[in-house]
């Protein structure tokens, strides 16, 4: 069982450094520009993570090497922020204004999400999933339609659009769906599809409304935060 866990960590972490220097690598050679990059990264990071762990078995230690991935690149995120990490794909990549202190805030707390939800929530609850994948596919996405697209502001928020948040319940909607019926269909998990699908969508709702009302440095924080208290209380 160790072995396989190990192997299974191997891949996710060779997956998901992959992932971060390739989106790197491509907006340090201005291929896209790092406002753009900073949420592929935050998109899509989770759903790679999460997808492997069907890699590994049922084992008790299985969350905690599993978790280990993201404890790496939230050490790496901290060590940067602070200046004792000199690595500049990650500043690039991740921070808006290429400050790397930036990197102590949404990026660390990002880090910390998955750590915590990992092991707490694990392949036993849906909720710590839905949980990851409105962090990243919603609040992703309100952030990059948002801010190019938005004019209308949300009456409760002057600095959130509608267009932000209809995008995020969209992006946390479907990645939810998607990444929940990849668990599905190889036996990750066992849901009631409909009444599913119904509670899903007062999650992503909830988190939505807390993501407009969050100040952009800690909503990685509290979307997850959210969507985990409405879940466990709509016993998702």
């Amino acid at each position: 069982m160790l072995h396989n866990n190990l192997m299974a960590f191997v891949i996710t972490l060779g997956l998901s450094i992959f992932w971060l220097r390739l989106v790197g690598y491509a907006t340090i050679h201005h291929w896209i520009p790092n406002s753009i990059s900073r949420k592929v990264i935050h998109i899509g990071t989770g759903p790679l993570f999460v997808v492997c762990w069907v890699l590994f078995d049922g084992s008790v230690y299985s969350r905690y090497i599993a978790a280990v991935v993201p404890l790496i690149s939230t050490v790496q995120f901290f060590l940067a922020g602070i200046g004792k990490l000199k690595d500049r794909e990650s500043i690039e990549s991740m921070s808006r204004s290429g400050d790397y202190h930036e990197l102590l805030r949404g990026p660390f707390f990002y880090g910390i999400a998955f750590i915590v939800i990992t092991i707490v929530f694990w392949k036993d609850s849906l909720v710590g999933i839905v949980a990851l994948m409105v962090l990243c596919g919603g609040d992703g996405l309100a952030d990059i339609f948002g801010k190019r697209f938005g004019s209308i502001l949300l009456p409760w928020s002057q600095k959130k659009t509608w267009v932000g948040s209809l995008a995020m319940i969209a992006g946390g909607y479907t990645l939810s769906f998607l990444i929940t019926g990849f668990l599905l269909i190889t036996g990750t998990v066992a849901i009631s599809i409909h009444e599913y699908l119904l509670k899903l969508m007062a999650v992503v709702l909830i988190s939505t409304f807390v993501e407009s009302i969050s100040r952009s440095d800690v909503d990685n924080i509290t979307v997850p935060a959210a969507a985990i208290i409405s879940g466990i209380l709509l016993q998702l």
